[in-house]
């Protein structure tokens, strides 16, 4: 491993990296100029959650041809070729498959409410405590296990599933996999054979034959197939598994070394922990609910899923309702002078991850804290936007805090990444209460992870799930950065 980074690709066709996010999805091309690489945001198309009949679906068709314009776009860009396209995403929904390869149906959200009701009665054919023994990681109704517990309720007919950004791989004629990163979150994996765990699928009444193969962050997928193959730029394009879940990809994008940083990668969620060498999970770990995630090369994602940015984004959605339509840094800006609050809120109650009236679940928990209910309409914005980045802060330092004594590590640094990052309030805020230094890192993290993994693939030499792996990942994160 060199500072300098690693040296010019032998070939100089570029790269595309998708990144579906849960309120736009990204296409960025990666091109070499002069022996310099120059990545470029192509095409961002929004996204979300949409309420259908029997429950909230994401909207896979628009999904796919928002992917399927960016890849055109792409070619337009790039007269050289293309050499490899990755897929990341967020984690825990999935597509169920016909057998031939379609989707039986748009994907569920993991904001469905039929993910609790799923949760309490797959909890008593297994404990919460056994499946944590098991799987080492945090217990959250929307893991993959409650929702495919649900489709059995439902009365679907089993059939095969892919989380989304390894269908969207599989879609463009990659093998059908489930990639190591991404799998993790599903609650269904082992913590210590890395495998599906046949304990779990015979408890929920799954067949872990439909299950995908699972493959580390890293594996060569196949070529690219299919109508877009036609396209000259498209005849010899590798498709290439990435840390396919959007955290373990934004962590590969930080070009930190040591062992003395944590990370927030702050978006839709935050997501508030560390690198480790291998998972974590004594009885004070459980006890806080912390989560054993996979990362590049083998490594452990050692952190707490904390609300984000949705909690803002939700407000906000409300208060344009009324016709009131701030963009955040008018919304920070207004809240600046404020004093902080008396009360502050549980970021992480259930009632505050649901869709809709946000305003409306803030002043429910207050009052039930004894406080008084604030002001939901317009005037209001300030105090209650106030309150969200003061309550976040603190929830970030009390993760951080818990994570030291857990870990034994002597944090000194926080690296925030995603689009959070550009939330100066709250990281100034973060910084205060964590006593901690704060580097802003790229808004487009996950994108440089992506793009990373896949040079670290195609010019590497190390196995992907080896820590040597890891490092040529890092190497191409600097200098992407």
């Amino acid at each position: 491993m060199s500072d300098a980074g690693p040296r010019i690709p032998k070939d100089r066709r570029a790269s595309i990296a998708i990144d579906l996010g849960a309120e736009s999805c990204r296409v960025s091309l990666l091109r070499w100029q002069d022996g310099a690489p120059e990545h470029q945001l192509v095409h961002r198309f929004g996204n979300g959650p949409m309420q259908r009949e029997d429950g909230l679906h994401w909207p896979l068709d628009q999904i796919v041809n928002g992917v399927e314009e960016g890849l055109r776009r792409c070619v337009d860009l790039a007269p050289e070729g293309i050499r490899s396209i990755a897929v990341d995403g967020w984690a825990v929904d999935y597509v169920r498959l016909k057998d031939d390869g379609s989707p039986v149906a748009e994907p569920f959200c993991y904001r469905d409410e039929r993910n609790v009701r799923a949760e309490t009665e797959l909890h008593k054919q297994i404990s919460a405590e056994r499946m944590r023994e098991i799987t080492g990681i945090q217990q959250l109704s929307i893991n993959t296990l409650y929702q495919l517990y649900a489709d059995k309720q439902a009365g679907y007919a089993p059939s095969r599933w892919l989380n989304l950004p390894e269908y969207m791989l599989h879609r463009l004629g990659g093998e059908a996999v489930g990639e190591f990163t991404n799998a993790t979150h599903s609650q269904m994996i082992d913590v210590h054979t890395r495998e599906w765990s046949g304990e779990i699928f015979r408890q929920a009444g799954l067949e872990i034959s439909l299950a995908p193969k699972i493959v580390p962050p890293g594996t060569r997928l196949g070529k690219l197939r299919g109508a877009l193959q036609q396209m000259d730029a498209f005849r010899d394009t590798e498709l290439i598994a990435p840390a396919c879940h959007d955290t373990a990809s934004a962590i590969a994008g930080i070009p930190a070394l040591g062992d003395d940083w944590a990370y927030i990668s702050s978006g839709t969620w935050s997501l508030v922990g560390a690198l480790t060498d291998r998972p974590e999970d004594g009885p004070a770990v459980r006890a806080d609910n912390f989560t054993n995630l996979g990362a590049v090369g083998g490594a452990n994602c050692f952190h707490k899923n904390v609300n984000g940015m949705w909690l803002l984004k939700q407000c906000e959605n409300a208060w344009a309702e009324q016709g009131f339509r701030p963009g955040v840094e008018e919304l920070l800006r207004s809240c600046e002078g404020l004093e902080a609050p008396a009360t502050l809120l549980n970021v992480d109650d259930p009632d505050l991850l649901l869709m809709g009236e946000m305003p409306q679940r803030i002043n429910r928990q207050l009052i039930a804290k004894g406080a008084s209910p604030l002001d939901t309409s317009p005037e209001g914005a300030p105090a209650i936007v106030s309150l969200i980045l003061y309550s976040l802060a603190s929830r970030y330092a009390e993760v951080l805090s818990r994570l030291s004594q857990h870990t034994g590590k002597k944090l000194n640094r926080i690296f925030i990444v995603g689009g959070g990052s550009r939330n100066t309030l709250l990281n100034r805020l973060t910084a205060e209460l964590t006593g901690l230094e704060v580097c802003c890192g790229s808004t487009e993290s996950s994108t440089l992870g992506n793009f990373a993994v896949q040079l670290a693939t195609l010019e590497g030499t190390s196995a992907p799930d080896s820590p040597g792996f890891a490092a040529e990942v890092y190497d191409w994160a600097l200098r992407l950065s």
